[in-house]
């Protein structure tokens, strides 16, 4: 059992209330979190703009030289890491260890971003009348964001916000899942290890539907970046103003599987995406769209497959696929499949639920208009729908108010390229799944599935204002 505080100003604060924080594998409570007012999120933001005024003077090099140390640390305590991810969040402990993994990349690439933030010269004399004058443009940073965080990668995307933030000189208010906030308060110790001044990065835990207006609104706040569902990105676009604002809000992706495709060697892989971590990933693979002349051999390698995952304790490190995040979620997700057995779809294998868990289950006979294809699920369900040209497979892709990540598996070129085209999606990964991701690429979505990109470099330009100077050469 663990008592947080919460982290404003380089200490440690105790809040007035607090709340139980239960373990989604076996319900047990295991921290007691403080519960920040709006009251201690204007203190942290009051706080964040005044540490900006001396961060922002710090050189690319000492900001750097901070994440190579986050690096560093992260490395050295990385089971301990791994474990935070099994107890708070549910996540197989082998996941969680590829979870550091992946953050430590990202810290890297912030690194190395911290160094890369340039501008460029204007060509002045292309102007009329501008000839006797020379012209530039360079990266400032914005000030205090504003950073909320799911519960799903809980080290990572805390990452893909703190990394680019700190390596050009902002300042930080995270605002953590209430599920995950052990995670993130384990990160402040290492900031503050790794030499990051007091005040440029604060934590405040609690309900997002309590603070995220002050996070939001208030007149320190020059970024709100944001993770999670589209309910809750909308009414953030609605309140930002000319604030800046990346959402990351989600999706329904998919892949579609051209008869060229060697089945055998995809098989693993697009059992991999579809329920990594419970399928709570927001590129997780939710609709396989395989040709005619292969589905039913497709179907039975995949559900053989599937079914040699082991559903069981995130911390053994033979479990394949654990809990949900909580209860709610999965008596959603059983109203969302009984719901499609009524209308038609049924379920190949899987579809067993205990109060905390799903095992991993594959749809077939589904249609558009279900919720568990044409919503996120966020769950461990597949649906596999045929189809019989790949015009079909594309417009059944596109059909979604949702366009984060989208794949194709293809041998034939001219098709994989025209693909690549034609679906509407923020990135379209050919031949493999669209749960594929690292972390220096960019990765935002079209559509309802969000605004603006991350991926560090895409991130840093997000990040900064662009200023313009121009000199004249003589009076």
């Amino acid at each position: 059992m663990k008592d947080t505080k919460l982290w404003i100003n380089g200490q440690w604060h105790d809040a007035e209330e607090s709340y139980e924080l239960a373990s989604p594998y076996s319900g047990e409570v295991i921290a007691h979190v403080a519960k920040a007012s709006i009251q201690d999120v204007e203190k942290a933001i009051e706080g964040a703009q005044q540490a900006f005024q001396s961060f922002k003077k710090t050189t690319a090099y000492e900001r750097a030289e901070i994440l190579y140390k986050v690096v560093d640390i992260m490395r050295q305590r990385k089971e301990e890491l791994a474990e935070i991810l099994a107890l708070e969040a549910g996540k197989p402990i082998v996941a969680g260890l590829a979870e550091i993994d992946r953050t430590i990349a990202t810290y890297q690439f912030a690194a190395e971003g911290a160094k890369q933030a340039k501008g460029e010269t204007v060509p002045m004399d292309a102007a009329p009348g501008a000839g006797d004058r020379i012209g530039w443009t360079k990266r400032e940073p914005l000030g205090v964001i504003s950073a909320i965080t799911p519960f799903n990668f809980p080290f990572n995307l805390v990452a893909h916000k703190l990394g680019p933030a700190f390596a050009v000189g902002n300042t930080v208010v995270l605002k953590p899942a209430t599920q995950t906030p052990l995670s993130a308060i384990v990160m402040a110790e290492i900031f503050r290890d790794a030499g990051l001044p007091d005040g440029a990065l604060q934590i405040v835990t609690g309900s997002g539907g309590e603070l995220s207006d002050t996070l939001v609104t208030h007149p320190y706040v020059k970024k709100v970046t944001f993770t999670g569902s589209g309910k809750v990105g909308l009414k953030i676009k609605e309140k930002v103003g000319l604030r800046k604002v990346t959402l990351e809000l989600g999706s329904n992706a998919a892949v579609i599987v051209e008869p060229s495709t060697p089945i055998n060697k995809i098989i693993s892989r697009c059992v991999s995406g579809a329920f990594n971590f419970a399928g709570q990933v927001c590129i997780s693979l939710q609709r396989i769209y395989v040709h005619s002349s292969i589905i039913d051999e497709f179907t039975k390698a995949f559900v053989a497959e599937t079914e040699k995952l082991i559903v069981g304790d995130p911390l053994e490190k033979t479990t394949d696929v654990s809990a949900m995040i909580n209860p709610n979620e999965v008596e959603r997700i059983r109203e969302w499949i009984e719901e499609a057995q009524e209308q038609g779809a049924m379920i190949a294998t899987g579809g067993v639920f205990t109060e905390r868990t799903l095992t991993p289950t594959v749809m077939t006979n589904v249609s558009a208009d279900m919720k568990i294809v044409c919503q996120e699920t966020f769950a461990p369900i597949v649906s596999i729908v045929s189809y019989e040209t790949l015009d079909d497979a594309i417009r059944l892709v596109n059909e979604s108010d949702l366009g984060l990540n989208a794949g194709i598996y293809t041998n034939i070129l001219s098709d994989a390229l025209y693909a690549a085209d034609e679906l509407q999606a923020g990135a379209v990964i050919i031949n493999d799944i669209p749960t594929f991701r690292v972390d220096n690429m960019p990765y935002g979505g079209v559509k309802m599935s969000g605004y603006g990109r991350e991926g560090i470099k895409w991130a840093i330009e997000e990040m900064t204002d662009m200023k313009f100077i121009s000199m004249k050469k003589s009076f």
